[in-house]
């Protein structure tokens, strides 16, 4: 059986270089994890492109909020789309709805084109969509790779019947990558009810701040979330058991 392809959020530049050491296939580069992920900065792209041996998929999202974009910010979206291209990285991750919901084929055909030899991944907007059924025929029509779902749920393992229906009407028409809360304590459980053949997850922990000086007019440094090595490797390990 083909080895299950392991994709890991990086948020910074530690969890790349984690995801890296730890043995993941690919990592997607984004920032602003707390809105649901934005698209990180130039020098992150570029420095990640250029110093990692593993494949970098970059998320373009100018913004929290829905996935129904104005001319002027879709035009930033594909300037991102440009220049990823030419960082060379693998794939960019978008998603695009019209306002009742069904998929913006008009804006996706165009990233693709602008795209060139990028893969072009279909992101979480997929979850918002009025049809998943018509939702899947459309992005497939268009010349995405993949779709990352959680199955029109929250999480994963909630969508998981979802999940497996996706995957066998996908067939070897493009992949669906399952995420969203997965964690090497469901990924067993969800392979085993949706048979997926690549999985997006953060092992996402949080990092205390090293500062010993903190002033004491103001509140303290908080720390921050990075994906951690030691999980990383746990869900790699089962997933080499199934």
């Amino acid at each position: 059986m083909k080895r299950i392809i392991t994709e890991v959020v990086a948020e910074n530049v530690n969890s790349a270089l984690n995801a890296e050491k730890a043995g993941a296939d690919r990592i997607e580069l984004c920032q602003g994890l707390s809105d649901g992920g934005l698209t990180p900065s130039p020098a992150f792209t570029k420095w990640c492109c250029e110093n990692l041996s593993i494949g970098v998929a970059v998320l373009i999202r100018p913004r929290p909020g829905d996935f129904l974009y104005s001319d002027e910010e879709f035009e930033i979206i594909c300037e991102d789309v440009r220049f990823c291209r030419e960082a060379g990285a693998q794939a960019v991750v978008v998603g695009f709805l019209k306002a009742d919901g069904s998929v913006d084929t008009e804006k996706l055909r165009r990233v693709v084109s602008e795209a060139g030899e990028m893969e072009v991944v279909f992101h979480r907007a997929f979850d918002r969509s009025n049809n998943w059924e018509q939702a899947l025929e459309d992005v497939i029509s268009c010349g995405c790779c993949r779709i990352l779902t959680s199955g029109l749920h929250d999480s994963a393992l909630e969508g998981k019947e979802t999940l497996r229906k996706l995957i066998e009407r996908a067939g070897d028409r493009i992949v669906i990558l399952a995420g969203s809360g997965v964690t090497s304590a469901n990924v067993e459980e969800l392979y085993k009810h949706t048979g997926f053949k690549e999985v997006h997850f953060s092992a996402k922990a949080g990092v205390k701040s090293k500062m010993t000086f903190n002033g004491s007019n103001i509140k303290a440094i908080a720390g921050h979330n990075e994906s951690h090595p030691a999980e990383i490797s746990a869900v790699l390990k089962i997933l080499e058991t199934l």
